[in-house]
């Protein structure tokens, strides 16, 4: 392709809003366009790098049995009243209402359209399983787009759904998918982890996502590599933490504390380490408020928290609820003496004696508290979050936290969906049940992106070869120079012919140009036509990732590039 005849348009300036690499260099570099908020059209470069990744993609899927077709974007109301998620899936779901007040949306995911399909058609335990696929425009209604491609409210993404007679069947689904997750990621040349994560508003009882590591990602993970272990902090387990040393009961006391709520100030006032304080909080949910007490020194995951009272939603209570369940302002609330309220306790603190803990009355704290004799929780759960330095539940030694881009998510959703829309199977005993499912995404524009956080420098894109728009940037330098101009259309000619893909840079620019505009673009293989190195018979060949230049003769070029190209 030549340039002058590509449409390929590249700024110096980075637009305001780009908060993240990737963002700002894939419209600097013409690869996309903002038409609105969390929407973009992708030119024809970026196109290019999506239909890499939707060929490897496919590729993958196709090897693991997957068959793919193609459903609407707009989805009917009655469908997701059916499954229930109409109301519960929030203010992301964008609803809209055709000419004759029908009530649809512009479909976030595709779960109850695959369940109504398969319903229809599929009767018998012998005609499953099935696993079906698409490649197909989204739509979430975020709050904050952001990040380009990364967080936007329009995007493309593969989505899989299976169908299963046995729990069995569906896990060895499952396992072929995250396979074939792990060669497309492989196949795109990405540093990437497969991490235990929590189902959220998909369902189903668990999941795995796939990070692209990068220091600008949103998810933090923790990982172990002497054993294995890997999850987002969301789901993340740890060793149970070592509780100080057991002491004998003393007696339980009032403290005045004037001005200490805080975990640190309580603790240096009374001398206490802050492991043996425990922290208090109420949450406010849609089961109604929920008390939680941790470690003074740790902080309460609320995803597990939220996920082990069944809570739609959940959210640190304010002032009115907190002092409708304690009696106390906020920063003295504690577990002796509540009723009423749901108090759920993390493991860390079961072992403590003679802990320190509010008081339930203002500017007041409890000394010499004990569980049974003082307080007794609802229940005793992990609801801790774990941080950098925990040791690893498989006992591989300390787990280390970094971040990743999620690309993929995978899940085994059991019947959720299936029994509350009728997608039912006849047994080989009559015997008429629900469907057992899995779902596996994959954000394509979010996996392009998140390649060039993984892959970038102070100067542009660094493109892995396998998602590159092109494989080879020809450059000539000066398009005044008969000799220059008549080599490089040549080598252009030549390496088309043998499939290389070539983005020939014909434009009549300076030299400096051509180079800064290579550097932003990213394309992996550079060869420089220029008239100091034909007159010694050669062309300059480099390449983007480490950028060292070599001469190479004119007559071995199309050999060389065909020899790394492969």
């Amino acid at each position: 392709m030549r340039w002058t005849q590509y449409y390929l348009f590249t700024t110096r300036e980075a637009p305001a809003d780009a908060e993240v690499p990737s963002h700002r260099l894939m419209m600097r570099s013409g690869m996309i366009k903002k038409v609105a908020a969390g929407i973009y059209s992708y030119l024809p470069s970026g196109w290019r790098s999506l239909s890499k990744l939707m060929a490897i993609v496919r590729r993958e899927l196709d090897r693991s049995g997957c068959v793919e077709l193609s459903m609407p974007a707009i989805q009917p109301a009655e469908l997701w009243q059916e499954s229930g998620r109409w109301q519960r899936y929030g203010k992301e779901l964008l609803r809209i209402s055709d000419r004759h007040e029908r009530q649809f949306c512009f479909g976030p995911t595709h779960e109850e359209v695959i369940t109504d399909i398969v319903r229809r058609d599929v009767k018998s335990y012998r005609q499953l399983p099935i696993s079906l696929y698409q490649i197909q425009t989204k739509f979430r209604d975020e709050i904050r787009p952001r990040f380009g491609l990364m967080r936007g409210r329009e995007f493309l993404m593969k989505d899989a759904y299976s169908f299963h007679s046995s729990a069995e069947s569906l896990d060895a689904t499952y396992e072929e998918m995250k396979a074939a997750y792990q060669r497309i990621f492989r196949a795109c040349h990405l540093d990437f982890a497969v991490v235990e994560a929590d189902t959220g508003t998909i369902g189903g009882s668990s999941s795995h996502e796939f990070m692209v590591t990068a220091e600008t990602g949103e998810s933090e993970i923790v990982r172990n590599a002497a054993d294995g272990y890997a999850a987002n902090t969301e789901k993340a387990n740890a060793a149970p933490l070592v509780a100080p040393a057991a002491e004998e009961p003393v007696a339980l006391a009032e403290v005045p504390t004037p001005g200490k709520s805080s975990v640190p100030d309580v603790a240096a006032f009374l001398a206490v380490p802050t492991q043996k304080v425990v922290k208090t909080l109420v949450y406010e949910t849609d089961k109604g408020p929920i008390v939680a007490a941790v470690r003074g020194d740790r902080e309460v995951n609320e995803v597990k928290l939220g996920n082990l009272v069944d809570a739609e939603w959940l959210q640190l209570a304010g002032e009115e609820t907190v002092v409708k369940v304690t009696g106390s302002p906020p920063g003295f609330a504690g577990p002796v003496g509540l009723k009423g309220v749901r108090v759920v306790a993390d493991e860390s603190v079961r072992g403590l004696t003679n802990f320190v803990c509010g008081a339930n009355k203002g500017e007041t704290h409890l000394t010499g508290v004990n569980w049974g004799r003082d307080a007794s929780p609802t229940d005793w759960a992990d609801i801790l979050l774990v941080r950098d330095g925990d040791l690893s539940p498989l006992g591989g030694g300390p787990l280390e936290m970094s971040r990743g881009i999620e690309v993929g998510h995978i899940f085994k959703l059991g019947t959720k969906y299936s029994a509350a829309m009728g997608c039912n199977y006849t047994d080989d005993a009559g015997n008429d049940l629900p469907m057992i499912m899995g779902c596996y995404g994959l954000g394509i524009g979010r996996t392009v992106a998140a390649a060039i956080e993984q892959n970038h420098d102070a100067d542009g894109i660094v493109w892995p070869m396998p998602l590159a728009p092109f494989q080879v940037l020809l450059a000539a330098l000066n398009m005044e120079d008969s000799t220059v101009v008549e080599t490089a259309e040549r080598l252009y000619q030549e390496l088309s012919g043998q499939n290389v893909e070539v983005l020939y840079d014909d434009r009549n620019e300076r030299p400096g140009v051509k180079f800064k505009d290579a550097d932003l673009v990213g394309i992996p293989l550079r060869l420089t036509v220029g008239a100091k190195s034909l007159a010694e018979g050669k062309v300059e060949m480099s390449f983007r990732r480490d950028r060292e230049k070599q001469l190479v003769p004119l007559s071995d070029v199309v050999a060389r590039v065909r020899g790394l190209l492969g």
